[in-house]
């Protein structure tokens, strides 16, 4: 595996630790609580980011069964990481697509089980990405919902941008 892409994997395990390490002072009632009806608990955020991690390493590993001819991102894969990150930064709220919304997050859950669920999916995402060819990092493969097709060194900045946005929402939540 690319260097650059062990330090994203890295760097991702270390926010995520990070923020396993702060919540673990708050207690589970507190991490289970709603802010208002319609939104979600910390906990509920948590799943909403890791099933997004889950649920995008199965489409790039269902794709690549396929041996799917792809293509090199350039320009397009340029034009798409702008898109997405001006998405994930937009001071606007949207809704998320529906294979990891509301219906799909658990109403309560504890942070070692969410925590050991997450190191599992980094854990098996790091083994699968370990197993490609480099090349196949800088080919449009991944389909992000509203930013289209990225290479997988954009599904692993997406992975960083998303954790950071949810983050934020995190702290609101629990404070």
């Amino acid at each position: 595996m690319k260097k650059s892409t062990t330090q994203q994997l890295d760097k991702l395990d270390r926010q995520l630790e990070s923020l396993l390490s702060e919540l673990s002072s708050y207690s589970e009632a507190q991490l289970n609580q709603k802010p208002a009806p319609e939104a979600w608990s910390a906990m509920q955020v948590m799943h909403h980011m890791l099933l997004a991690e889950q649920l995008s390493l199965a489409y790039v590993q269902k794709k690549l069964s396929f041996n799917p001819t792809l293509k090199n991102a350039g320009f397009t894969g340029a034009w798409h990481v702008f898109l997405l990150w001006t998405f994930i930064y937009a001071p606007l709220k949207f809704k998320a697509p529906a294979n990891v919304s509301d219906e799909k997050l658990p109403a309560h859950s504890t942070l070692q089980e969410t925590a050991q669920i997450w190191k599992n999916n980094r854990r098996e995402m790091r083994e699968y990405l370990g197993t490609l060819p480099d090349g196949t990092f800088q080919k449009l493969l991944y389909r992000h919902p509203f930013a289209g097709l990225l290479s997988l060194d954009a599904m692993l900045l997406f992975f960083e941008w998303h954790f950071l946005r949810h983050q934020k929402q995190i702290h609101r939540t629990v404070k």
